[in-house]
Order: structure tokens, then sequence, then C-alpha cells
């Protein structure tokens, strides 16, 4: 099925859907829209942004009787541009046949429509197009996020221009804005100046944005909650910029009384007063500095090009950064948008994070485990354009919390925890990879190997591939694992397409897995190695070059010095991979030195993170090559302070042609007094191979014994690996009893080694004589007691205690009414074994 099929498929559908639900538009809800586009179209230069039209469903597309398309270029604007766009509750109210300028979805003739388009868009480099950017700056978006609808729109274009193809799209770098390093306004410690702001806020947005309900939290009614949350949406330099005002004055976002001008004219005012009491930090003028920029306002996308997409159906960047929808950007309708629901959070630099349930202690309100779903309706796209191809990519980059999660989803096509088409997982130090087919049980993973330990707590690019001649494969970080699939390819016929699409958790919120995804897209064909390895290189989240301007400091014209900066986490950026260029074609670099670069924010250099404070190096004619010399291959870390709309960044340099500045190490402070820690235990515990070591000493099983040396290798990932006791958690401890089972059962399957072991105990004698006395019960308990428990330490349990606890156990195995099966003895005594060997006499010491 081709996509033109699959898009009038679609949107047959939807129409059907729009008349059974009574949902027609109707001729005043088109007049209302038509009413709503203002003098200023997509292409003008003037007109106030239309109100924000809520609906997120794809549109119905109108029937086109036109002239055929005049080229193959023609025929691909219109099934991934026009065919998107041409409905009324999109552009086709506005821009259609009669519309306003430009009339890019006109029905009369796709090729004039054709025209119009080009116009307006940059098919080399679609984000800088008009389409674009009038639309993510708030001009009709059709969802909910401004930023969602441009990141869709650079879809379809890049879509219509040939996707990304199998070459990196090359990016362009621009001169930005020339200003010097200013007066900085920087938030303070302290939030006693935030109460007028908070005031507005806690009153007016606490119904959603509070702990446990929606982030941000600035409704919160901790201050201090509040303005760690608010701070980003604040613009102290022009209070009137916030998006806190803008969310109100131009997005009509939940204004007060009804009435959005006045809502955002007092939150402007209390802003401008917060502000008016934040003093400015002043530069210090023997600095030798390059000229300022702001990562948002300033920066050049580093990552709009190099991934292959030429067969994604869904993507996931989470670009939006707050709000209950994470938006599907494939630009492949209907859109698979995400629900947030749970313990789910926003991460900076793009990502969601996914946690467990918990009661909220201001609300004592419960908080069920996070995930992130999508309809049953939107999901069926999955299902459609999957078993079309019979091939399938997952491709993810994630963040694990722990290695100690078992059987957690971390994206899943699902009815149930137990009902599923596919699902990529974690177990330990697994990924898993669960699927039905022809020849797969959907509830029996295929994983990485134990041995390997591929999944780590660290940032990891995960691809799964199905094809039938490849069957399932699994990379990480690029590299294919050579883990074999044990099942043959077989066909996904039976898919279910009733199923949801779900991160982080299973639909029934049964299967949580805790950690960070930073992007997620499916292909519906199966990525190459060499296309893993591609996307892997391009790297994930909002990533930007800086230039920052030298000109003035070494005389050549239009000049840079480069870095590629993006925010790493809520707390820092990354600066990497600085080089220098010159916009100027005829530029000559007469060695020119740059001694000791260092990275400023916000009026001053920054107090950590200064990598490159000992890079000496000759900007010269020889080593500027195709436009750049490279200065550093290496990258840093410094602070975040005011967030990444506000943050501004200059470089400073202890010498730069000549122009030195005397700079002195600042002194190293005194070590803070060290504070007392809490004493260590005495007791520690035995490590895995410690624990496999002893259980063969004092059952006299050999380590090599088939089944022991097996189970050893499969559970020796989730046993002790440190000796400190407070590691102690309930994966070892169910690792540590499965072995002990097995030491046991072939103790007393092996005849020689019982023998020797209880050589007075009748294993011939039915379980409901064999344990009948306190003497024939010592025949087990007395050598289980002198080999594995021993009598030498004095806070050990004392003999009795143990005892008692097995005559306990034995009782319930013995309790069958006189009809214990055949082997219940031997059951019971391997069943006795493992309780004394896998208790903590054996795993302390």
């Amino acid at each position: 099925m081709t996509h033109q099929q699959y898009d009038t498929r679609v949107q047959t559908y939807a129409a059907s859907r729009l008349t059974s639900t009574g949902k027609a538009v109707t001729s005043a809800m088109l007049a209302l829209l038509i009413s709503a586009c203002g003098s200023g179209g997509i292409g003008g230069d003037s007109g106030e942004s239309t109100l924000q039209n809520p609906n997120t469903l794809p549109g119905q597309s109108a029937n086109y009787d036109g002239p055929a398309p005049s080229t193959s270029d023609v025929q691909n604007f219109k099934l991934n541009v026009w065919d998107n766009l041409v409905s009324n509750n999109r552009c086709g109210a506005c821009h259609g046949t009669g519309g306003q300028t430009p009339t890019f979805v006109r029905d009369d003739d796709i090729n004039l429509a054709y025209g119009a388009a080009n116009s307006i868009v940059n098919l080399s480099d679609a984000a800088t197009s008009p389409m674009v950017t009038k639309v993510g700056g708030g001009h009709n978006c059709w969802l909910a996020s401004d930023s969602a609808c441009a990141d869709t729109l650079i879809s379809y274009i890049e879509n219509w221009a040939g996707g990304s193809a199998s070459a990196q799209t090359e990016i362009v770098l621009r001169a930005p804005q020339i200003k010097d390093p200013g007066q900085t306004k920087t938030f303070p410690s302290d939030s006693a100046g935030f109460s007028g702001v908070h005031a507005l806020l806690e009153t007016y947005c606490s119904n959603c944005h509070v702990e446990g309900q929606q982030t941000p939290f600035i409704g919160s009614s901790d201050i201090d909650v509040s303005y760690a949350a608010a701070q980003s949406r604040i613009d102290l330099e022009t209070p009137s910029a916030s998006r806190l005002v803008q969310r109100l004055r131009t997005e009509f976002h939940n204004c007060w009384n009804g009435d959005c001008t006045t809502s955002s004219n007092e939150m402007e005012t209390a802003i401008d007063s917060f502000s008016s009491g934040v003093p400015r930090s002043d530069i210090d003028s023997n600095l030798q500095t390059s000229k300022a920029l702001a990562l948002i306002e300033d920066g050049i996308a580093a990552n709009t090009g190099g991934r292959i997409e030429d067969n994604v159906i869904a993507q996931f960047e989470f670009k939006t950064g707050e709000g209950a929808i994470a938006y599907d950007t494939s630009g492949i309708e209907p859109a698979l948008n995400l629900t947030l629901s749970g313990n789910v959070e926003w991460v900076g630099g793009w990502g969601l994070r996914f946690g467990s349930a918990y009661t909220d202690e201001d609300t004592n309100i419960n908080i069920p485990n996070g995930k992130a779903q999508a309809s049953t309706s939107s999901s069926r796209k999955l299902h459609d354009l999957i078993t079309a191809t019979n091939e399938y990519s997952i491709e993810a980059w994630v963040i694990p919390n722990n290695v100690s999660q078992e059987e957690a989803r971390i994206v899943s096509y699902s009815g149930s925890e137990t009902s599923r088409n596919v699902a990529l997982g974690q177990t330990l130090y697994n990924y898993d990879v669960l699927q039905r087919s022809s020849t797969t049980n959907q509830n029996e993973a295929f994983s990485t190997a134990d041995e390997d330990e591929r999944l780590q707590a660290t940032q990891q690019h995960v691809v799964v591939t199905f094809s039938p001649g490849d069957a399932r494969k699994i990379y990480v970080n690029g590299e294919y694992t050579e883990d074999a699939d044990p099942e043959d390819a077989g066909q996904l016929n039976d898919w279910d397409d009733s199923f949801a699409f779900v991160l982080g958790n299973e639909t029934d919120g049964n299967s949580l897995w805790q950690g960070s995804l930073r992007m997620v897209a499916v292909h519906n064909r199966a990525l190459t190695p060499e296309q893993i390895q591609q996307n892997y290189d391009v790297g994930v989240g909002e990533k930007f070059f800086l230039l920052f301007s030298v000109s003035h400091l070494i005389d050549v014209d239009d000049s840079f010095i480069v870095f590629e900066v993006s925010q790493f986490d809520e707390y820092s950026y990354l600066f990497t991979e600085p080089f220098f260029t010159s916009l100027d074609p005829e530029a000559s670099l007469p060695n020119i030195n740059v001694d000791g670069i260092r990275i400023g924010i916000n009026a001053k250099e920054a107090s950590v993170g200064q990598a490159f404070e000992n890079l000496s190096v000759s900007l010269n004619d020889t080593d500027y090559v195709n436009g750049r010399q490279t200065i550093s291959t290496i990258g840093t870390i410094i602070p975040l302070e005011l967030g990444p709309e506000s943050d501004e960044f200059f470089l400073s340099f202890e010498d730069i042609n000549g122009n030195a500045n005397a700079f002195s190490q600042p002194a190293v402070p005194s070590p803070a007094v060290p504070s007392d820690l809490p004493v260590s235990s005495d007791i520690g515990l035995k490590t895995f191979d410690e624990i496999n070591a002893t259980m063969s000493a004092v059952t006299t099983v050999p380590l090599t014994t088939l089944n022991v040396e097996t189970t050893f290798n499969t559970v020796r990932q989730q046993m002790p690996t440190t000796e400190n006791i407070d590691g102690f958690v309930s994966a070892h401890q169910m690792g540590i009893t499965q072995l002990a089972i097995q030491y046991c059962d072939a103790l007393v399957e092996s005849t020689s080694l019982r023998s020797s072991y209880f050589p007075s105990f009748d294993f011939s004698a039915a379980a409901n004589s064999a344990f009948d006395t306190p003497t024939k019960r010592g025949y087990i308990f007395d050598p289980l007691l002198s080999n594995m428990v021993g009598d030498t330490l004095a806070s050990q349990p004392s003999d009795t205690d143990i005892e008692d606890e097995l005559n306990d156990l034995v009782d319930i195995l013995t309790s069958c009414g006189g009809s214990c099966a055949s082997d219940r003895t031997e059951t019971v005594v391997k069943a006795s074994c493992a309780a004394v060997l896998g208790s903590a006499v054996i795993l302390v010491q």
C-alpha cells in the first residue's frame, strides 16, 4: 500500500467518523474560520495571529478533480503537503481557491497551488520556510503547540523534497545579530521578590499546573517550587516577551475573567515589578571578549539534517517541553499524539522522564505509574503501514534509571501486559524484544545476551529491526549486538489493529519502565546497519551552532569561533568541538594566535567547566580547509543559570591576535568540613562469585554441574556485586534463591552425593513417614546446620530457631493427606536445603 493509498484510506475513515458523530463543519463554522484568518496570510508581512484551532484530528481532504499534476514533483507536493493542509481546519479555509494569497492549497488546479507553495517554502532547509516560521510563530496552528505544528510542517516539506534521503543535509551557517555582552540580570537565589508574580500564578494556574497534575508547577502553593518552574518562562530584560505574558496575550490560554488583555497586562506588570528589583551584572572591562549570543534566539539548529527518516511513520522528539501531550511530528497522518498520565515529567533539552506511583504530600492525591499513550484509532496507522511492508524499526534514545528493573516496557504497541504486537523492554542489563508473529510467542522475549550487559544506566541509542530476511535484530549505540533471533522471521499478518501505542509502560500501567526518553521513531522498513550508524552519529536532543563573532579582535571580516551547544540536562549546557570559520569566501588568515579560551555566561566567566583555558592554536591558511579550522575536538559542561531562552554567552581570551588579558586563576577555596557519615556496618555481603563458591563448598556439588553452572550464568548479574549490605535489594535475593534451589536439586538428585551428605536418612520412605519423628528430621536438619551454618559467630541465629522454621516448612510440605506424590520426600529435602542455603547464613559475612 502506497502513502497515497493510505492517505486516502485514512481520509475516508476520518470523513465517516465526522459524519457518524455529527461533527461535520457547518457553514457558520466555516465563516468563522475564514473571518479568523486576518489580513496577514502565510506569505504576508502583517496581520494578527489567528485564534488557535483546537482540532487535532486530520481534516477531510477535498476530492481533487482538477488538472493532473504536470510533473512528479507536483505529485510529491500534493501527496505530502497539499493533502495534509487542504482541509478547512488547517489551511484550506483561508489559502484555498479564491482565498488570500498565497493560495497554496487551492483545489481548482494543483499546479497553481504548487507554484504558490514554492514561494513560501525552502526545500533545501525546510525549517527556514516562511510557511514554517509563520505557523511556528502562532499563525493558525491546529495543535495546542506552535512548535509541534512547525515541526509537522517541516516533515511535510522534507517528505515533499524527498525526505532525508541517504545523505546528510548541509547546515548553512548564517551570521547572527552582532551585539556586545551586555549588563545581564540574573534570577536571585531567594524567591522573596517573586511574591507578586506567585500570587497571580497560585490564584489562576493552580487548577492545572501543580504537583501531581501537570508540569510546569508554576501554580504550586510552595513559592520556591513555583519560582523554580517559572524562571525559564520569565524574561527579566523584556517582561512583555515573557512566556507567562505571551501565553495569555497571544495564545489566549486560561485568561482569568475571560479578559486576555487585562490578564496579560496584570502578569506583565507583576513581572516588571519583580524585574525592577533585580540588579544588573556588569562585565569586567579588562576581558578580551567575543560578541554575545543567546542559545534559542541566535543559535542555528545543528540537528536539522543527517537522520535517515525516509520511512518514518511516527516520530517523537519531545520538543514541546510542557503540557499533557507529546506530539508525533512525522508528518504521516493521522498523528500518533501521546497523552501523558501519571508520574511523567518533561526533561530539559527535549525528553520525557517516567517514574513510579506516589502520593502527593500536599494534595494527598495518588499519582499512578507514568506512561504516554496514543488512542487506539491513531495507533492503527502502525498496524496498517507495518503489516503492508512486513518490516519495521523501532528507534529510541533511552536513559534507564537503573539496571535492576525487570519486565519494564520502554516502547510498546499493545493491549495489556500479556497482549501485544511488539514491545521493546528492559530486564536488568538486557534489552528485550517481544513480538506477535506467525512464528513467535508475544510473551516470550528475545533478549540481548546476559554476559554482554548491553543495557547501562546512561544515554544509549537503541534500534530494533525486523524483516522477513533477517528476523529481529538489536543495535545499541550503532553496533549490532550479534544476538540471533531464536525464531524464524514469520509474518506480521495477525497483528491486532485495536491495540494502542504507549511509551514507558504497558497500556494497563502494570509494566512501568523508569527512565528518560530523548527521541522515539517508528519506521515501516528495517533500517540497514549503515543507516543506524548514521542516525547514531547524528545524535539526539536540541543542538545549536553558536557563532561567536571575533572580527573586531582579529581584523578578519565575518570571522567567528563556532561551538556546538546543547542543553545537557536541567542543570547544564554542553559546549563541544569549537572551530573557526569566516563567512567571507576570500578570507585570509595570517597566523593569528588564539590562547586560553574561556566560556562566559551572563556577564561573567563560568566558574567551572573551563576545559579550553589552556588551549593555544594558530589560525592560518594551511589549516583552514573548506571554510573552517578545527580548534579542539573535546567538549565541556558549564552550569545553566536562567535557562536556554534567557542565558547569554560570550567567549573571553587570555590572548587573541596580541590582545591580551592578564588572567590569574582564582584562589582554590578551602575544602568544606566533611560531614559525619553514619557508622558503616560491620556486616557485609558476599559477592556473586563468593556466593557461588560458598554454595558449592557447603553442598559438595561441583561448580561445573550443568544445571548449576547454567543457572549461575543466568542470575549472576542480579546478585550482589559489592560487599555493602546497604545495597541489598529484593532482586538479589531472588537470584540467590534460584541458585540455591539448583544446588540442592543437584545434591539430592545425585545418589552418591546425598548418601554421603545425609547418610542416615531413608530417601525411599514415603513423605508421611520419612519425617514423622524428630530423629528422622534430624537426619536432614543436622547435616544442613553443621555444613551450612556453623557455630563460630556470636550474632548468628541459633540452631533451635532455624530448626523451628524448618519444622514448620516440613509440616506444610508433608500435609498431603496420605496421598503425597512419590517424589515428595526428595522435594521436601530439597526445599529444606534451599531454605538454609539461600538464607543470610550463607549470604552475610
